[in-house]
């Protein structure tokens, strides 16, 4: 059994392709663990606000210390922490807007990348916290492209995720999904690919 958290951050709902592979991540996971629990956070339908001075304050207060102003201010932070504290596997959708990845998705970083709770400079170093978790990043892009950018975006989201601790990452990537004659071949590619790597 295992606790598996599903982001999702298209704003496409059923029709998103990253949601769709996401989902065939889950599908085969279950396939091996069907007892497993699984959590969706909808950040398109129930975004993190962006992160603002008192979230940013409050969130390092601990938990004990904290009013009711503070509280308020923190929880977005706190629910996400918990979630992503108490998962074994995390699945995000990527999908690729206006050369990176969606905002909400940064905001939810931003919620879950706090000192003391997913990393530490305590040894003078700085040390992630989240430890034996494994993480599929689920990349959709309309275009094709050829000139490093998505991945920069990957490599920018396998950096942030090893800061606190997540290191064990598998990548999928559909590309051309808004191109007609490569959009069906380039998705099936990718989920026979998923289907192969996680049976």
């Amino acid at each position: 059994m295992a606790n598996i958290l599903n982001i999702q951050t298209s704003i496409s709902g059923e029709n998103s392709v990253s949601n769709k592979l996401s989902q065939t991540v889950i599908n085969q996971l279950l396939d091996k663990n069907p007892n497993s629990k699984v959590t969706v956070r909808d950040l398109a339908l129930n975004p993190i606000p962006h992160l603002e001075i008192h979230h940013f304050s409050a969130s390092r207060i601990p938990d004990e210390e904290k009013n009711d102003e503070q509280k308020e201010a923190s929880k977005y932070s706190d629910e996400s922490l918990k979630e992503i504290q108490e998962a074994d596997i995390i699945v995000i959708g990527v999908p690729f807007y206006n050369f990176t990845f969606p905002s909400t998705l940064k905001s939810w970083i931003d919620s879950i990348a706090v000192a003391g709770k997913t990393f530490s400079y305590a040894d003078g170093t700085p040390k992630g916290l989240l430890q034996n978790k494994k993480l599929y990043l689920n990349i959709s892009v309309g275009g094709i492209y050829e000139n490093g950018l998505i991945e920069n975006m990957e490599h920018y989201l396998k950096t942030l995720f090893g800061f606190i601790g997540i290191t064990d990452v598998e990548v999928f990537k559909s590309q051309g999904m808004m191109v007609p004659q490569l959009k069906d071949e380039n998705f099936s590619k990718t989920v026979a690919e998923i289907e192969t790597v996680l049976a």
